[in-house]
């Protein structure tokens, strides 16, 4: 989740303000960039045991500060870097995240996430740890993973438990990647929304990596999804709204006036208000805030306490895949590259789900997270879909015409997907398959199996971890 940042104190004197606001970032193709953002659960070698704050996290970020990192500060506590643009932020049991910068291509992409693997690794060795690259943490409890001290997280950790049974789980043992993207006007912007928010669910069964909790299987290609289906109803999934004819900019500030607020973040404190609604703000009527009108800022920091599928900001966040390890962190922006950022790609991907009823997108999300690729949908399988959404993508990507420097464009990131819907199998059904033949139920080992860097047991020991 988002680091705090410094608030645009503009005062929201009428609606329209909010919809300008977001219609600020329609952007000329030449200005269109790339950001992909990824987790990954940090644990330490010898034993597996989940980070805490004090011992590893804050060792972490503090240790990245000598390649030019600066700190940034939540009450006195190091809770995330910037650099640039690009940053590094804390999930609320420390899933450490890379924020990474608008980038003109996917190899620009690929090298910020060398890049970054290349700085962390020394940190991380030297600490005795290593990352678990994974959508759901396979062997810890909820008493087992540890907050981090940022204030946005204690209000949620309250809330969370009286809108949904699995919200507390969402943030402590979940971790993703996702990419952000542009759009050029508000009509395009309808289109990539309602494209990406139907073919969410094919990125869904594609990247599942997420069958275990708590040392058992599942039964679920990606756990991680399915406990967003039971996290708050309020603020996450489809929003029917989307395929309402109408919609736009002003219909969506609409819609999210009625998202329940969190917080409301005054001189570096988080004022919990969770529950409350944004429209009583814009009335001055928030209680605890009477009389008291809200600003762009607050605005933007409400946009961000929406967990869609894709999140609508000043561009489009794609939320539905599983974190996976590097090749698959490459592959999600260059699958929603290749579909969103060439026109004939995405009208023809329009093509596959725009005489699709809604009711079929809804049927196909709740079916994904058990059954992955061998999900129904419309009389065809997820997996049947898959390969004509990589096709088309992979098309896209070619006509970018994006060149590395040994003359590789960018259909070579898709190359992970193709190896998945060709065979069928996912990480999820890799590793429990491995379960099942060479683990012999002992899920502990898909820590090694899954393991960013791959550090050995008596490496840990030797550094005194």
């Amino acid at each position: 989740m988002s680091n705090p940042g410094e608030a645009d104190t503009t005062p929201i004197t009428r609606i329209g303000q909010m919809a300008e606001y977001i219609a600020t970032g329609c952007k000329p193709r030449e200005r269109w960039r790339i950001g992909t953002e990824h987790e990954k659960f940090a644990f330490r070698v010898r034993d597996q045991a989940t980070p805490t704050y004090e011992d590893a996290i804050r060792p972490l970020l503090e240790g990245l500060m000598a390649n030019g990192w600066q700190p940034i500060t939540d009450r006195g506590n190091v809770i995330g870097l910037s650099r640039g643009r690009a940053s590094v932020s804390l999930e609320p049991a420390g899933q450490f995240e890379l924020s990474g910068a608008p980038l003109e291509t996917l190899h620009d992409g690929e090298a910020e996430l060398e890049n970054h693997f290349a700085e962390l690794k020394p940190v991380a060795r030297a600490l005795g740890y290593d990352f678990a690259m994974l959508g759901f943490h396979p062997t810890a409890t909820r008493a087992d993973m540890h907050w981090m001290p940022k204030g946005r997280y204690a209000i949620m950790r309250r809330y969370m438990p009286t809108v949904g049974g699995q919200g507390l789980d969402m943030m402590l043992r979940t971790c993703t990647v996702q990419v952000n993207l542009d759009f050029l006007s508000e009509a395009d912007m309808v289109e990539k929304l309602r494209l990406s928010l139907a073919l969410q669910p094919i990125a869904t069964a594609l990247f599942a990596n997420s069958p275990f909790k708590e040392g058992a299987d599942t039964g679920y290609a990606s756990w991680r999804s399915q406990v967003w289906t039971d996290t708050d109803p309020d603020r996450t999934g489809i929003p029917r709204v989307v395929f309402e004819d109408g919609f736009g900019f002003e219909r969506y500030v609409d819609w999210l006036l009625d998202v329940p607020m969190y917080f409301v973040y005054r001189n570096g404190t988080y004022h919990d208000v969770a529950g409350r609604s944004f429209r009583d703000f814009l009335a001055g009527k928030l209680e605890g805030f009477e009389g008291q009108l809200p600003a762009m800022g607050d605005f933007a920091d409400h946009m961000t306490t929406v967990f869609t599928e894709v999140r609508l900001k000043k561009f489009l966040e794609m939320r539905g895949a599983d974190s996976g390890p590097p090749a698959m962190l490459a592959a999600l922006p260059a699958l929603w590259v290749g579909l969103l950022y060439d026109d004939a790609a995405q009208k023809a991907a329009w093509a596959l789900v725009r005489d699709k009823c809604t009711s079929d997108i809804f049927s196909l999300r709740e079916t994904v997270p058990r059954m992955g690729l061998s999900a129904p949908w419309c009389g065809r399988t997820a997996r049947e879909l898959a390969r004509d959404v990589l096709t088309i993508a992979e098309g896209g990507l070619r006509a970018r015409a994006k060149h590395n420097g040994a003359g590789e464009d960018e259909t070579k990131y898709l190359a992970p997907l193709w190896e998945i819907v060709e065979s069928g199998q996912t990480f999820a059904d890799r590793w429990r398959a491995a379960n099942l033949r060479e683990w012999r139920g002992d899920v502990r080992k898909v820590f090694a199996a899954s393991a960013l860097y791959g550090f050995q047991p008596e490496m840990s020991a030797a550094v005194g971890a």
